[in-house]
């Protein structure tokens, strides 16, 4: 309890607040922002294309699978951080940093970072809610530029390139609300949360769908294709060579679960991403060599974009989200009142 609520108090120097504290009875001290919008800071303009922070988590034995996503899912204008459990040994966190570390481009783009601290995370309470306010924390902390947030584990892989474009994604102006908060929500849902089974299944959803700046915002879509058993068990069932044209068809940037190094990744390597094994997937940022051929073993003009086959898909699905009767029931009827502490109804906009 005491480590999630901690990830607070973590201060930004680039932004100067003044706080009121007045002392109520029952509670202590109420500390709040004069600051009652979000801030914005370090997100790109009207004309520049977003960047996307990434959070990429794994476990014993995932170090292999992340370093494969990571070269999947890599652009040299997005931020990565990437934490491996306690579960994995100290070696195979050591080993995933000296990758990162003695991989040229990573070196000279600086926008790969491995927690060296690893977190306790489990499918069950807080832990895993701890450690995405962590890595997203970090991110805020030093100052890097990124417009949007999304959280994958090592059994993720995309279906298209990052040209073309759990498990959530959000914006950096909710994220700055969760962790500076101009008011209490985030940190009163974020104790509720604590006695949970499975809180990251509910946490963000809860606080974007209950706070005035924030709950006409959100889309309930984690874009990804996840298939399960008929009934679902607790886990979405693994993915293979037989699903990939559902896949495809679904037009989801992501798709979960898959098994270490089962051979529909190397289709989706191959099909979908024109990506070779060990090496990036190729986009409009990679070096030509003098044949023409893309190179992707160091950076050149990172602005420009090669849509890849899934831009289309992608542009079909986003038109559907964005569409008025899917956001109508992105939000419950069910809202958190501070005042009385309690959830009640609200009637449907």
């Amino acid at each position: 309890m005491a480590n999630v609520l901690g990830l607070f108090a973590t201060h930004n120097a680039g932004y100067s607040l003044s706080y009121d504290v007045s002392p109520d009875v029952s509670e202590g001290y109420n500390i709040e922002p004069e600051r009652k919008e979000p801030m914005d800071q370090m997100v790109a303009s009207e004309n520049e294309a977003p960047r996307i922070a990434y959070l990429l988590t794994g476990t014993k034995g995932d170090s292999q699978r992340m370093r494969r996503t990571l070269q999947a899912i890599y652009h040299p204008r997005n931020q990565y951080v990437l934490h491996l459990d306690l579960e994995a040994p100290p070696k195979e966190r050591i080993d995933l940093a000296m990758y990162v570390r003695g991989d040229p481009l990573f070196s000279e783009v600086e926008n790969v970072r491995v927690i060296a601290k690893a977190n306790l995370v489990t499918y069950k309470g807080p832990t895993m809610i701890a450690c995405t306010l962590h890595a997203i924390a970090i991110l805020l902390k030093e100052r890097l530029r990124w417009d949007w947030f999304i959280n994958l584990s090592a059994s993720d892989y995309p279906l298209m390139t990052q040209d073309g474009s759990a498990w959530v994604m959000l914006t950096r102006n909710f994220l700055e609300y969760c962790i500076w908060g101009w008011e209490n929500l985030p940190r009163v849902l974020l104790m509720y949360y604590v006695n949970f089974i499975s809180s990251p299944e509910g946490y963000f959803h809860t606080v974007i769908c209950n706070s005035d700046w924030f709950k006409n915002t959100s889309i309930s879509h984690d874009l990804h294709y996840i298939a399960w058993d008929r009934p679902p068990k607790q886990h979405p069932r693994y993915l293979s060579t037989k699903d990939f044209n559902k896949m495809v068809k679904s037009g989801m940037p992501f798709a979960r679960k898959f098994g270490k190094g089962d051979p529909v990744l190397d289709k989706i390597d191959r099909e979908l991403l024109g990506r070779s094994d060990g090496q990036f997937t190729p986009g409009g940022w990679c070096s030509q060599r003098s044949d023409g051929a893309e190179q992707c073993l160091s950076r050149g003009d990172e602005s420009k974009f090669l849509p890849g086959l899934g831009a289309e898909r992608l542009q079909q699905l986003m038109k559907k989200l964005m569409s008025q009767d899917f956001r109508n029931g992105s939000c419950s009827s069910l809202q958190y009142d501070q005042t009385k502490r309690d959830w009640i109804h609200i009637n449907a906009a």
